[in-house]
């Protein structure tokens, strides 16, 4: 099952131009739970148009987990009726062997076969599953479709880079600041990272610029053994992350608009930036509703991010909102969002809890709305 999104078969190309203004008080919060003013958003204006039992749902299969969203139109954009997560580490051993593992395609179907229940229970009626970076770049990305397509039913669409990004700005763009001049949203992935940047001076951000890097958390992490008993050699390694990242990012960053310092907007979708967020208001535990939509010093991601990078494994599984489970990618992710905010220097980063799962959502409840009104 699918929408009808035809995704641009190019990669990281465009251009950009101009900053924005910046903010500079300490953390604040963008109180926008609903979804932006777009096509989505609008789809019940003409409610005969909307079955009420009527349910979409969208099934985010990264390089490290595994996501569903099932949600209803509403007047206001959609009500989330179902949602499920999992960590899969589908990316597992895929720097070193070019494949997907057994193991990893066996954690990745077994989630998957909870989500197709879920759709079944959930009566969707339309839905659309995506793979992303590890089974663009795995050899075996085709067997491991079918896979999943003959244990579950459920028939995963591996989508170009381009479209990832495209996604993930459709699904948080209501939470970047207002502004008059381009805007940088980035997804820090497991397998890669997509920087985007965007004019927001029509009535939704229009993609001018982009970039898909190789690096996620897993992919960063697997290519820089990090967890060492030195202090000294950690840094090491951290700061060969950062260099390896920083390498990829060059010829973006070579065509961003900075002519201003002070005025950049920045808006982050990824486990990283919602954990470092967490940390910085010091949260016992994960608060989704606390997070998603908050603005945070750069500053602030800054020390943090140099205060994990310094830590045993042992010390930052001890951490609330990191635990055992986190305790070995978080570092990467750090030293990704080092990178970005080398390259777009914002004071403050946006943090989104939502991404692929919420553009999916409004991409398939604007197409079907423009059908009905065929």
């Amino acid at each position: 099952m699918a929408d009808e999104i035809s995704p641009s078969p190019q990669r990281n190309q465009g251009r950009g131009s101009a900053g924005t203004p910046g903010l500079k008080h300490a953390a604040t919060h963008i109180d926008r739970r609903q979804n932006p003013p777009s096509a989505a958003s609008n789809i019940t204006k003409n409610n005969g148009r909307w079955p009420k039992l009527r349910s979409y749902a969208a099934i985010d299969l990264g390089t490290n987990n595994c996501r569903l969203l099932v949600a209803k139109p509403s007047s206001d954009g959609f009500i989330v009726t179902d949602a499920f997560s999992r960590v899969v580490r589908l990316g597992e051993g895929l720097v070193e062997t070019g494949k997907i593992s057994s193991r990893a395609m066996d954690r990745a179907v077994a989630a998957l076969s909870i989500c197709a229940d879920k759709l079944r229970r959930r009566n969707v009626t339309l839905a659309r599953s995506v793979a992303t970076e590890a089974c663009r770049r795995a050899s075996n990305g085709e067997k491991f479709i079918e896979r999943v397509r003959k244990e579950t039913g459920i028939a995963l669409d591996v989508i170009t880079a381009e479209e990832e990004a495209r996604l993930a700005v459709l699904g948080c763009q209501i939470l970047l600041e207002p502004g008059e001049g381009p805007a940088l949203i980035f997804d820090i992935g497991g397998g890669s990272t997509e920087l985007v940047l965007v004019d927001t001076m029509g009535s939704a951000p229009e993609i001018i610029d982009w970039l898909s890097a190789p690096w996620g958390v897993v992919s960063l992490t697997e290519s820089e053994k990090f967890d060492t008993d030195s202090a000294g050699a950690r840094a090491a390694a951290y700061a060969k992350m950062r260099a390896k990242v920083m390498e990829s990012f060059a010829p973006f960053a070579a065509r961003l608009p900075i002519d201003n310092p002070s005025d950049f907007r920045l808006l982050g979708t990824s486990g990283t930036v919602t954990t470092l967020a967490s940390l910085h208001l010091k949260l016992p535990h994960y608060d989704r509703k606390v997070i998603d939509g908050l603005i945070v010093p750069t500053e602030s991601m800054r020390d943090i991010s140099a205060m994990l990078a310094a830590c045993s494994p042992q010390e930052r599984a001890d951490i609330p909102c990191i635990g055992k489970e986190r305790a070995d990618l978080v570092v990467g992710g750090c030293a990704i969002l080092d990178s970005i905010l080398d390259i777009w220097p914002a004071n403050r980063v946006g943090v989104a809890d939502r991404g692929i799962r919420e553009g999916i959502l409004r991409s398939l409840m604007s197409s079907n709305e423009r059908r009905s009104s065929l």
